[in-house]
This record gives structure tokens, sequence and C-alpha cells, in this order.
């Protein structure tokens, strides 16, 4: 414990202790991008299903060689007029066309020579060792598993499925997620804010964070009254986690814990070792996992994406929930770091072939602008000593994918 507040590893423990995947369901391939595979995907036959031609030329026998040959048809893709050569015999094949039985190599048109019925070799020597022709079941056999069970599901691995026989995948299904946003001045996207007042930010933020995984369900703003927000909690039933976004520190109006215990729920713990984001709340709302976030925007998305989109990807099944910790240079010198992990927002360049991470001048967790211009956060361990420029640092991608 650093002054009272869990470190973050622990904080994640808890939260993810006893949290069950969601249960499956069959989709189509159109629905399952993106999804979690629930199971192994079996090929029901054979990719190709007979040897097939790899080039545009003709289907020959090495034994044959040099030639000539008398080409007596045409193999086309779909179907094949010539099922069969004899000795000396060729046919003209397409890419993707069966090979007749009796050939083991076709010679590619560019190194072949036709006068009539009659075939020639045009290159000098031994036929290249290389036959262009692919064997039957080469991409994937009958009876052959496909997929990490546990993973998303992508877009090469749906063509995969198709490509083994499958209209439909079995996944997870998609966790309910239902997002809360509290606040006396707060007003909803799209209205136009009164003196006092600023529009709710968080809550569409968040829901974007999690929409690949989750299905957010939005139960909108409520006042800085206990009661309020007890009501919304329980709109909330039949989800499996609730999210609070403000009101979970301590001031008069922060109400979610004892909106929370009036609803019937419990707290697990609260404040975290990190930067920003400390008053996190974690906890229960009967089966459903309660986690409450602060509502400075900054703050709200590093614990977001610390803490609320790993709980999706493990509701969700996934295997792997946590976001990889990459590598970097860092742009600019950091004074020693005190008992919280920093989150810094940062721009990454790439700077002859290595990441460059800069700290961007501000840092307010109030500050949407700089958020959504930052493409990573340096993570910063609690206690660091000063960094200097060029030093190598870890970081997380704020931009999902771009690194």
């Amino acid at each position: 414990m650093a002054g009272g507040l869990i470190p973050l590893e622990e904080a994640r423990a808890r939260l993810f202790a006893g949290v069950r995947a969601t249960g499956t369901e069959t989709v189509p391939l159109a629905d399952a991008h993106g999804r979690t595979l629930a199971a192994p995907i079996v090929a029901m036959h054979d990719q190709p299903p007979a040897a097939m031609s790899a080039m545009d030329g003709y289907a020959i026998a090495r034994a044959d060689w040099p030639g000539p040959w008398h080409v007596v048809g045409e193999a086309a893709a779909g179907g094949s007029a010539v099922a069969e050569l004899g000795p000396g015999e060729a046919a003209r094949i397409f890419t993707g066309a069966r090979v007749p039985e009796g050939a083991d190599a076709v010679l590619i048109q560019e190194e072949a020579a036709r006068d009539g019925d009659m075939l020639r070799p045009t290159l000098p020597g031994p036929l290249p060792p290389r036959d262009h022709i692919r064997a039957r079941g080469l991409d994937f056999a009958a009876g052959q598993a496909a997929g990490t069970v546990g993973a998303p599901i992508t877009p090469a691995l749906i063509g995969l499925a198709a490509a083994m026989g499958h209209a439909t995948l079995r996944v997870h299904r998609r966790p309910r997620i239902a997002i809360l946003s509290t606040g006396d001045e707060l007003v909803p996207p799209g209205t136009a804010p009164a003196p006092g007042q600023i529009v709710e930010s968080c809550a569409p933020m968040l829901a974007a964070m999690i929409a690949a995984v989750a299905e957010p369900v939005m139960l909108g703003i409520a006042q800085d009254r206990t009661d309020a927000i007890a009501a919304a909690l329980d709109r909330a039933r039949g989800c499996e986690c609730v999210v609070t976004i403000g009101g979970a520190s301590v001031g008069d109006h922060d109400l979610v814990r004892p909106a929370l215990l009036a609803a019937g729920g419990a707290v697990d713990f609260w404040r975290v070792a990190i930067r920003p984001g400390k008053p996190l709340m974690a906890g229960m709302l009967g089966d459903a996992v309660v986690l409450g976030l602060p509502g400075n925007p900054a703050s709200a998305f590093v614990t977001a994406l610390l803490f609320l989109l790993p709980l999706a990807r493990v509701l969700a099944g996934q295997g792997d929930p946590l976001p990889p910790l990459l590598v970097a240079r860092l742009g600019a010198a950091l004074p020693a770091n005190g008992n919280r992990r920093d989150h810094l927002r940062a721009r990454v360049e790439l700077r002859d072939g290595e990441l460059w991470a800069t700290p961007m001048a501000r840092q307010d967790s109030s500050l949407l602008s700089v958020l959504a211009e930052a493409d990573a956060l340096i993570v910063r361990p609690e206690h660091a000593g000063a960094t200097a420029a060029g030093e190598r640092i870890q970081m997380l991608d704020t931009r999902f994918g771009r690194f």
C-alpha cells in the first residue's frame, strides 16, 4: 500500500477475481468480426480439394522432358475437359484448374512455345525444380482446427472459416456494460450548456472504447442525489458490468459509494496508486461488477484503458485482456516520479526506425483537446528516478493498433 492507495496490479487482480465470461452463441460470419472465438474452427474438407495449378501454362509429365508434347485439351478453373494425360501429352491449364492425372508439373506459358497442337519448351536445360502445382490439402486438411479460443476473430480468420466450410461461428456473447454519468453540472451532448454547466463527454468516449467487445447500455445522467443515483443503478440490473463516471471521490457531492450501498451493492476497494485516476472504485451490485471512474475526461480515459477495457475483454471471454506495453525512446527529459504510477499523454513519431514518445506540454486531466491529440500514454513506474531524453520508456497505445 502506498499511503492508503492500492497498487495497480492488486486492484486489477481484485477486480477480475471471480469474473466469468459470458455464455456463448452462434453468429453468422458477417457478424463475427471482433467477437471472441469460443470453439475451434474445424475444416470440413481439404483445401485445395485436389492438385491445382498455381500458374497459367501447360500440364505435363516430368518424365517426358524436354518434349515435344501433343496438346490434347484444356483445363480451366471450375472444371476440366482433360481428366488424364498419356505419355507425351500435355493440357493447356490455367491458374486454379485441377491438374490432370498423369501430370506432375506445369510448364508456365512464358517458357513454352506452341505450334498448333505441338508444344516445346523455350528454356534450355532441365525442367526447373518448382512444379507450379498446389498439392491437395496444401492450405488445410479435413479435420484440421484453426483459430485460438479466447482470441478476437480477425477478418482473415473469417475468410479461413468460410473456406473451411462454415457459415457461422461459435462466439462468446457480448457483455452488456451499463454506463452512468453523475453530476448536476452535466448536460447531454448537443445541448447548449448554461453558465456553470458542461457537456457530458465521458460516456460516449467510454462507449466507443468498449464497443468492439461489449454492448454499451447508456443510462444517461443522474443528478447528485443518492436516491437518483441508486435508481439509475437499479436500471442496470441484467448487465454484467455497471460503470459510473464521477462522484467517486470524497466531496460532499460524491455520492456514488453511498448510492451503491443504498441500492444493495458492496464496495471492494477505492483509491488506486495511479495518476490520473486515483479515486477509482470497484464493487458489486448483485452479479454485476461495478466500476466507479473519475469524472475528469483524461482520468476517465486512463482508468477505462487500464481497468474497464480489460474487464470487458475478460467478460467477453478473451484470454489476453491487458493492453500491451510498448517500448519507445523518451523525447524530452522528465523529473523523478512520486508514489503513483504516472500516465503522461504523449505524441509519438518514428525516427530512424524507432518510436519516440514526447510528453504533451499540458497534462491537466480535464483537457480533452490534449487527450484527443495524444498517440500514447508514457507509463512511469512508482518512484521512478529522473529520466533523460533518449532513454527507453514504456508506453500504451491510445489509438488502438497504430503502433
